[in-house]
């Protein structure tokens, strides 16, 4: 990436990973991902805001030395995460007066998982600010966004925010701001319900917070920066809400077509019915897509056959994944064929216990799906149409 001033004395200095494809040996990067690093240059001391992913350190440290500086005085720690700090040992041997500062929180994680002396560090509490001589950061504790440790950093002379991964894409594009809006907020949604959506409730407070700042900039670790704050913030403010929409998401796999069958017939029936469905054959899904009609979907519907009286591995995966992520979902159902055992229900409801949605009755055929089947699943799709007409959320 090439070094890039936001303001007077303030850099972007990170890297991008055009073809890195995994994320957490988990996540797919479609889109690639970068690393993004910013460096402030005050009139009296320097600081770097975050470092990069330790195989890209390299490139931090040669645009380091693009600006043209003497010495780094300050690293900010905003997230203990490999991808922000593990480069930050590689800064230390490179400019090895300058002081890692953070929270006592990600100070000790940092210890532990990057093994830096603690004589290395400042520690900052909420609100504390330090000064660059003009320049003046002030710290803001965000902890379970994502983290426990997690701290945002405001340049408040220039109005720039540095959230680290709050607001971030993976993303990894020349555009140093988000210019290309309907890709960045694709990118940005998925990076929301991949990374952000368990954390859902917090984040909605500290987005007034942020709002009270009025930050001119958005400066995130991954993906664009937003020059214009309101478009992440009003996304965020849709997708943090308890405000739901028609749709219901049917994750579902199918071995010999019965379950295949009973997916086809029940999509059509929520078509006819003004309700979007979205299914999502799991053998074949991108995690990361499924985990978008997550954010705003009120019904989700899954869709299995019985392997040992259980469900299939790969729904049993899926509705963890859905007990992981959180989405603020209304209602949940099941529909699948079984042969001689019918524990699968019992397994799924198991599996997303801790989440606040209503069971509907569900559909389950022996064998193949008969005349009787069909029909009570075009009964549960007019539940799903009333629960949802309740909920206001069809027109009428």
């Amino acid at each position: 990436m090439a070094v890039r001033e936001l303001k007077r004395g303030v850099y972007s200095v990170g890297a991008i990973h055009w073809d890195r494809r995994l994320f957490d040996e988990l996540i797919p990067l479609p889109d690639g991902t970068s690393y993004n690093a910013y460096l402030i240059k005050g009139s009296e001391r320097v600081a770097l805001i975050d470092a990069v992913d330790p195989t890209k350190a390299h490139e931090l440290i040669e645009n380091l030395k693009r600006t043209g500086i003497a010495g780094i005085d300050y690293i900010i720690s905003n997230h203990a995460e490999q991808d922000h700090s593990g480069a930050i040992p590689d800064v230390l041997r490179a400019f090895p007066k300058a002081k890692v500062v953070t929270n006592p929180k990600c100070k000790d994680m940092l210890v532990r998982l990057l093994h830096i002396p603690e004589d290395k560090f400042a520690t900052v509490d909420e609100g504390k600010e330090l000064s660059l001589g003009d320049k003046t950061l002030q710290f803001i504790l965000a902890p379970w966004v994502h983290w426990p440790e997690t701290m945002l950093t405001y340049l408040k002379e220039d109005g720039i925010l540095f959230t680290c991964d709050l607001f971030g894409s993976h993303l990894a594009t020349s555009d140093l701001y988000a210019i290309d809006r309907a890709k960045v907020y694709e990118a940005a949604k998925r990076y929301y319900a991949e990374i952000m959506m368990p954390f859902r409730a917090i984040i909605r407070k500290h987005l007034e917070r942020i709002r009270d700042l009025r930050p001119e900039i958005i400066a995130t670790s991954h993906g664009p920066i937003y020059d214009d704050p309101s478009f992440i913030l009003e996304a965020y403010g849709d997708w943090v809400s308890d405000e739901v929409k028609n749709e219901v998401v049917i994750p579902y796999v199918s071995m010999h077509g019965s379950t295949g069958r009973m997916v086809d017939h029940f999509v059509e029936a929520l078509i006819e019915r003004g309700i979007t469905a979205k299914p999502f054959n799991l053998t074949r899904t991108d995690i990361g897509e499924l985990a978008m009609a997550l954010v705003d979907a009120a019904t989700i519907v899954f869709g299995s056959p019985t392997v040992l009286a259980g469900p299939h591995p790969a729904a049993l995966y899926a509705a963890y994944l859905v007990s992981a992520l959180r989405p603020k979902l209304r209602y949940a159902s099941m529909i699948g064929s079984y042969g001689w055992g019918e524990k699968a229900l019992e397994q799924i409801k198991a599996t997303l216990g801790h989440l606040k949605v209503e069971f509907l009755e569900p559909v389950l055929a022996m064998g193949y799906p008969g005349k009787g089947d069909f029909e009570a699943l075009d009964r549960l799709a007019d539940d799903i149409l009333k629960r949802h007409r309740e909920d206001a959320l069809v027109r009428k």
